[in-house]
């Protein structure tokens, strides 16, 4: 049988049709197999989160991804409103990221599953919850701004959840500025273990020059005793300073031009560590949202083991833990999704059934499991014993909610919903005012809130005048005097009020001694 060109294109688009028209796919997934001792076996999967500052081409970058490792045949762009990723009607008519979205790949024997996180400010709790589940993260800067306010916010998130980072420099076509004066700058306001590795070799994995080898050696001894014996390091020296958060390879491209995505790619699946997942299911949730039909999803990683449909998984919650059974598991890649019976070690994926998790919620092992967020057996350490996301990000802007002759009880039941989708979004009835307030990270999320609350129930409410959140601290040692009367006794207290280091929290003390005031009256002044 002989095909022309032209009716192989026309079968092939034919094909790429079918294949958008589906929207979901039963696919049967093997239990993986066991090593020696029936261990589980060592795996090569990493979730990579990409951040950024706004405007950065965070989500150019990741389109560029998904088409050069093959994962999509079209290149989408933002520009033009095919986004693969930003796919909602709210992105694309606003042109920003609001909700992360993952997509996952593989690049040279690695299995990557890339996460795209908001870049707008008022969008960062959403990247935040998606940090403790992340072994790698990519942050993009701007080649002309270079580092900016909001990417040392990122940068210190990072920080707090011990991701290792790889930085891409974008737009490096139109910033006009050279190489070094952009490492320059980031070894200044980020790390000076931002380190150039544009000139790693993947082809042979021991091909590190002498220049990037003695760099990344400065950063740590025990790699420059090898680099003094050997002349070079190993890969897995580099890995382990990577992993270690020493080193920061920094790359550099254009990501609309498809310049240095290659690199990226080779860059992020040599590096990535080979690791063993705990023998147990356990799994860290980091989001909650809801389908076009209104079922709760919850997102999470499965840190240990394996999770399958129709098992009972235990949820830890604050009151204890509760058993639940997974009724359905999705693999997401963008809007679209497959159904599949199991899910690996590693693996980002979303379930049904789960009623009782939240963000930051661990089931199974992974409270007992080892902590940090690159460890493919732990969560991150900003999650407690019991789960419980603890975001470092406040919400600023307070307004009241103006109903519009909708119901004020079913439009705080919907944004209960919206709540338990992001934990940050603070809905409470002011009993004094009579009226909803709900506290936001600005007024872009606030125009979102509302076009949400339109567009999934029905609900055209406005906002009042607003006002900007802030905390007060002293900046000087000061003293106040008072008296109490505890039991009928009188007490003349001077208290003294000294500033600490930010983050140190309130530390309480008494100086005065014991043998001028008894312990127990002091306690009970306290």
């Amino acid at each position: 049988m002989r095909i022309n060109g032209g009716e192989l294109h026309e079968r092939a688009d034919q094909v790429e049709a079918m294949e958008d028209a589906m929207h979901v796919a039963v696919v049967a997934s093997e239990p993986a197999l066991r090593g020696p001792n029936g261990k589980e076996p060592l795996i090569k999967r990493a979730v990579v989160g990409i951040l950024a500052h706004v405007d950065a081409g965070k989500t150019t970058l990741i389109e560029a991804l998904l088409y050069r490792s093959g994962a999509v045949r079209k290149l989408g762009s933002v520009d033009k409103g095919d986004s693969h990723l930003d796919f909602h009607a709210l992105e694309q008519q606003r042109g920003i990221t609001i909700y992360s979205k993952q997509a996952a790949v593989e690049h040279r024997g690695v299995e990557l599953t890339f996460i795209d996180t908001p870049g707008h400010v008022d969008f960062s709790s959403e990247a935040e919850r998606v940090l403790q589940v992340l072994d790698y993260a990519v942050l993009v800067v701007d080649a002309g701004d270079g580092v900016r306010g909001h990417t040392e916010t990122l940068w210190r998130l990072l920080e707090r959840y011990g991701v290792p980072t790889f930085v891409f420099v974008n737009k490096m076509d139109l910033a006009g500025r050279s190489r070094d004066e952009v490492l320059t700058g980031l070894a200044a306001r980020l790390s000076s273990g931002c380190i150039d590795f544009s000139g790693l070799s993947c082809v042979a994995e021991g091909a590190l020059s002498p220049a990037l080898a003695e760099s990344c050696a400065e950063t740590d001894e025990a790699a420059l005793d090898e680099f003094l014996e050997s002349g070079s390091l190993s890969v897995g020296t580099v890995r382990r300073l990577v992993s270690e958060r020493a080193v920061f390879p920094c790359l550099f491209g254009s990501a609309l031009k498809l310049d240095g995505v290659d690199g990226l790619l080779d860059a992020v699946s040599l590096l990535a560590d080979e690791r063993r997942p705990a023998p147990g299911f356990g799994a860290c949730v980091f989001k909650i949202s809801h389908d076009p039909s209104g079922v709760r999803l919850a997102w999470m990683k499965v840190t240990g083991g394996s999770l399958a449909v129709k098992q009972v998984v235990e949820v830890m919650t604050a009151a204890g833990a509760v058993s639940e059974k997974v009724d359905q598991i999705r693999l997401y890649a963008g809007g679209r999704y497959e159904v599949v019976s199991r899910c690996e070690a590693g693996q980002v994926c979303a379930v049904t059934g789960l009623a009782h998790a939240h963000a930051g919620t661990l089931l199974g092992g992974a409270a007992s499991g080892a902590a940090g967020a690159s460890g493919t057996s732990g969560t991150s350490g900003a999650s407690g014993a019991q789960g419980g996301f603890s975001p470092s990000l406040v919400p600023t802007f307070a307004c009241g909610v103006e109903t519009n002759g909708c119901d004020v009880r079913a439009v705080h039941s919907a944004l209960n919903i919206l709540m338990d989708e992001d934990p940050l979004l603070n809905v409470r009835w002011d009993e004094r005012l009579q009226e909803l307030q709900v506290q936001v990270m600005g007024t872009v999320q606030l125009e979102v809130l509302q076009a949400t609350l339109l567009e999934r129930f029905g609900y055209d409410v406005s906002f009042g005048p607003g006002s900007v959140l802030y905390r007060e601290t002293i900046r000087e040692a000061v003293t106040g005097v008072g008296h109490f009367e505890p039991l009928r006794h009188y007490a003349e207290v001077h208290l003294l009020l000294e500033p600490l280091p930010a983050g140190s929290g309130m530390q309480f003390g008494s100086r005065c001694h014991v043998d001028e005031l008894d312990l127990n009256w002091q306690r009970l002044i306290l």
